[in-house]
């Protein structure tokens, strides 16, 4: 018996049970019955009952095995594939190409230990697609170290594509907890972050002028910012090939002694600034003076002190302001602990306090609120007293909201808006800093006690920064991102307050986009991005396997096409 399909010229066909026999020694058919009527899977279904399959419920054909997060990853893996993360690693594919990518990856996904990150990436499919399911601890630091060989080829490569000769390069450094004692890197020194008695590691970052890195170095935890602008030149010089590059950065890192080393080399520029006692001193010469500032905050100023240099004076009024309260407010903060230190010396009549145990408890208030300048003291047994410098705080104030930017850079070549401009883009590494040490790619903290292992581990931490610092542009129509900042930082106000864009007001009220897609931020999209699954299946009882996939939700969807995928 069988299903057999008749076809009609203007109509769907006609599907008829017929029935095969032999009479006389001939085969016959007769029809049985006329299933037209029934649905178009029904008749399959009949179709392959009577050829001899043997059909079950689909519950019974086969059995969900394994469920695994892979949105998240399909999007890194495809903006690393779009960045060609692999190749700037290595020209050939190897087993340490594609352990790094996984750690770059993992770093952006979910930041870990090495040991962690083993563990995590096979959670995901992360592991499965790179082919690295059986990766080791062992096997894992074996690729650090094969990165650490390859950091002059990686950051020539990020230079040549983000660096340009003649073009700006920011630079800054910054210092992370170190968690052990073995490391000759970690060292006591200040913490930039204000913490105290921890071992540090230093590292400066360098970056193009819009903030996407191209290279970092690793630093002994006591460096001072300054002696690392040296290295920097001459990387820049010898193994990026850029003969002229303008260097921006703040003024604990171009000071005096490095500016006149740049100042004695051929082809490199530099914008900073003044430090505080250096406008002063300008102040007191009459070469600064507040009628510069009557019709516009930014005046250009000339200074023998400063031969060669430009010197553009900035003040914003709103900054001074903020300036002012906030120091009346460490002022009053201060004359209250000097105060509860006053009341107690006091009652201490029968047993009076030393002045060394005052002047203990009176350091105590300095630190906390370092306002120590502005207060004269009188100590002595039994006795505090304490009032304010008033000719240190109007020295002080006198400098409120005022600012000078220096730099060798002609008018021709750079306006003076435009020097103020970059000078501030300096704020981009600041991003990538708390980028790094933040919950997004989490640099610290370190425990590696190999001096070559904490240097691939903070490589391996810029390329992740590298990776998420696209996958932020690409996907900023979908986060709380101002979508203008990129355009607008070159080209608005350069010393009045920066102000959010229209886009970025309307995306805040909204909380969606112009697509009308809920906007999240960069780990809530992540997350939004995880819940697309892979299933693996298996058939029966059988050694047969396959995964599905299902549709991406609009979202996701938006999300994968901002990358390319």
């Amino acid at each position: 018996m069988y299903v057999a399909t008749v076809p009609n010229r203007n109509s769907r066909p006609a599907y008829l049970l017929r029935e095969s026999y032999r009479e006389g020694g001939k085969v016959k058919t007769r029809t049985v019955g006329n299933i037209s009527h029934l649905p178009d899977e029904q008749i399959e279904l009949i179709r392959r009952v009577l050829r001899g399959e043997k059909l079950v419920p689909s519950s019974e054909s086969y059995r969900t095995e394994r469920t695994v997060p892979t949105g998240h990853v399909k999007a890194v893996l495809g903006m690393m594939k779009k960045l060609q993360i692999a190749e700037l690693l290595s020209s050939k594919p190897c087993r340490e190409r594609s352990l790094v990518l996984g750690m770059i990856a993992e770093r952006v996904l979910h930041p870990t230990s090495k040991l962690g990150t083993l563990r995590l990436w096979k959670t995901t499919t992360l592991a499965e697609d790179l082919g690295v399911e059986d990766a080791t601890v062992d096997e894992l630091y074996g690729a650090m170290d094969w990165l650490l060989r390859r950091k002059r080829r990686v950051e020539q490569t990020l230079a040549m594509r983000h660096l340009e000769v003649g073009g700006l390069a920011l630079y800054d450094l910054s210092n992370s907890r170190y968690e052990g004692r073995c490391c000759e890197l970690a060292a006591m020194g200040k913490d930039k972050d204000g913490r105290r008695g921890s071992l540090l590691i230093a590292y400066g970052l360098l970056t193009a002028k819009d903030g996407c890195p191209v290279g970092i170095d690793v630093y002994p935890g006591n460096t001072e910012d300054s002696t690392t602008v040296g290295g920097q030149v001459l990387k820049m010089r010898a193994q990026f090939g850029l003969d002229r590059v303008v260097m921006v950065g703040d003024r604990g890192t171009l000071t005096n002694a490095r500016i006149e080393e740049l100042r004695a080399g051929e082809g490199m520029g530099w914008i900073a600034a003044l430090r505080h006692a250096s406008i002063r001193a300008l102040i007191a010469d009459g070469v600064l003076q507040m009628s510069l500032f009557d019709r516009q905050g930014l005046a250009e100023i000339v200074s023998p002190d400063y031969p060669g240099e430009r010197l553009i004076a900035c003040y914003n009024p709103l900054r001074a302001e903020e300036q002012r309260l906030e120091r009346e407010e460490l002022l009053q903060a201060t004359e209250e602990g000097l105060s509860r230190i006053a009341r107690e010396v006091a009652r201490r009549t029968e047993h009076p306090m030393s002045a060394a145990q005052i002047g203990l408890k009176v350091g105590r208030i300095f630190n906390q609120y370092r306002m120590g300048k502005h207060f004269d003291l009188e100590i002595g047994e039994g006795r505090l007293t304490y009032r304010r410098n008033e000719a240190r705080i109007r020295a002080e104030a006198s400098l409120d909201g005022i600012y000078v930017i220096r730099t060798s850079e002609p008018r021709e070549r750079m306006s003076a808006e435009e020097t103020v401009r970059a000078y501030k883009a300096l704020s981009e590494v600041e991003a990538a800093f708390r980028c790094l040490k933040g919950l997004d790619l989490r640099v610290e903290p370190i425990f590696h006690r190999l001096n070559d292992r904490v240097q691939a581990h903070f490589l391996l931490c810029m390329l992740a920064y590298y990776v998420e610092w696209h996958l932020r542009r690409a996907w900023a129509p979908l986060l709380f991102q101002d979508e203008d900042l990129g355009t607008d930082r070159w080209t608005r106000d350069p010393v009045k307050t920066a102000t959010p864009s229209k886009s970025a007001k309307r995306k805040k009220s909204r909380k969606k986009g112009e697509d009308g897609l809920e906007l999240h931020s960069f780990e809530t999209l992540l997350a939004a991005l995880a819940s697309q699954a892979r299933v693996t299946h298996r058939l029966g009882d059988s050694a047969v396997t396959f995964a599905t996939e299902p549709p991406p939700d609009p979202l996701q969807a938006r999300a994968f096409a901002l990358i390319g995928l």
